[in-house]
């Protein structure tokens, strides 16, 4: 469960072609750890259609400016459909290792100096894709991304919860009989009528082969499922969680248990969890002491990367410098890095001059 640095990699892949980075928003000085990261989320536009092109696979969208229009969403659920269907592209460890890479370049360019990286095996197998295949595409890239990004990473397998926990824990098994070099797992997809109590068993079984837990709580779901996720399934960190604003009890428990939330600003705004930025309750959050961190979710589609989220908080809710680098620290000190790489971190960003 190291972060990996090392100079090694698990399996050499060079893409054909260097993805090409998207053009970075507001340069974030900062260093920064990412937390929430799907990195299924990350499949730009223009590498879906390089990759469907390479495997032969017929989209259903004429071209990117008619892929581009799906991406107004209503929902969750609305965001999911286009989510998973253009994760069919992916049929090769060169196509996981691809998206990766192209992650890796644009995040070095918002400043990540840590990712801790969501992969959902389930949509992958669904899809008759192996687990070594998409397991090891992305960490065949992450073995090496310190020394090629200067960014220390570690992988999460995420688990779909609209499945079975029976589903779950045979995935989970199969990880750790394979030996993957997952750090730890959570809880994400659709959160409405899929409690956290529906996979005891599996944070459970986690906990006990040493892994990290964190789950998706408090997005669309209520602040229950938030109680629910650090009660019944034990978890360290808490995604998105911004619906812990309703219950004033909750909100004094996370901030005297220092527990992690990873917010996602223009993704809760894509969604419709919260109709406009500025009527998002991170200020609210911070001013209760709330150990917020600021993320990009699933990037790719919804508006940004942790730089353009920043940049979007500083123009539109008027977020302060000092805001900024409390929430960076709160990224370095809420991940799962080792105490040497947060130290490291933790001194780059007093150095910064923030």
């Amino acid at each position: 469960m190291e972060t990996n640095d090392a100079e090694t990699r698990l399996t050499e892949t060079e893409p054909e072609e260097e993805p090409e980075a998207p053009e970075a928003g507001e340069p974030l000085a900062l260093p920064v750890a990412e937390l929430h990261l799907h990195i299924e989320g990350t499949l730009e536009p223009e590498l879906i259609f390089a990759l469907a092109e390479r495997n032969g696979i017929q989209l259903p969208y004429a071209d990117l400016d008619e892929l581009r229009s799906r991406y107004e969403f209503t929902d969750l659920q609305s965001f999911l459909d286009l989510y998973y269907a253009n994760m069919a592209v992916l049929q090769t460890d060169q196509d996981f290792a691809d998206m990766t890479r192209a992650y890796l370049t644009r995040a070095a360019l918002a400043g990540v100096r840590h990712a801790e990286i969501m992969l959902d095996p389930q949509a992958h197998l669904s899809r008759g894709v192996s687990l070594e295949t998409c397991v090891n595409g992305v960490a065949s890239v992450l073995a090496g991304s310190r020394e090629e990004f200067g960014i220390s990473t570690l992988l999460i397998a995420a688990f779909l919860r609209d499945l079975t926990e029976e589903s779950a824990l045979e995935v989970l098994e199969r990880l750790l009989a394979m030996d993957a070099p997952i750090a730890g797992i959570g809880l994400d997809s659709a959160e409405v009528g899929n409690p956290p109590a529906k996979f005891e068993r599996l944070f459970a079984r986690a906990k006990e082969a040493g892994l990290h837990r964190i789950a998706h709580a408090g997005e669309e779901g209520p602040p229950s499922y938030i109680i629910d996720a650090l009660d019944i399934l034990d978890v360290e960190r808490i995604d998105h969680g911004i619906r812990c604003m309703e219950d004033p009890d909750l909100v004094e428990r996370l901030v005297d248990e220092l527990m992690p939330l990873t917010v996602c600003p223009l993704s809760n705004v894509r969604l419709r969890a919260v109709d406009t930025l500025a009527e998002h309750p991170l200020p609210a959050m911070l001013a209760a002491g709330l150990n917020v961190s600021v993320n990009s979710d699933d990037p790719a589609y919804f508006g940004g990367y942790v730089d353009d989220n920043f940049a979007q908080l500083k123009s539109v809710i008027g977020l302060s410098e000092f805001d900024c680098v409390r929430m960076a620290a709160n990224s370095i000190r809420s991940s799962f890095a080792s105490e040497e790489r947060k130290a490291e971190l933790l001194a780059d960003l007093a150095a910064s001059g923030h």
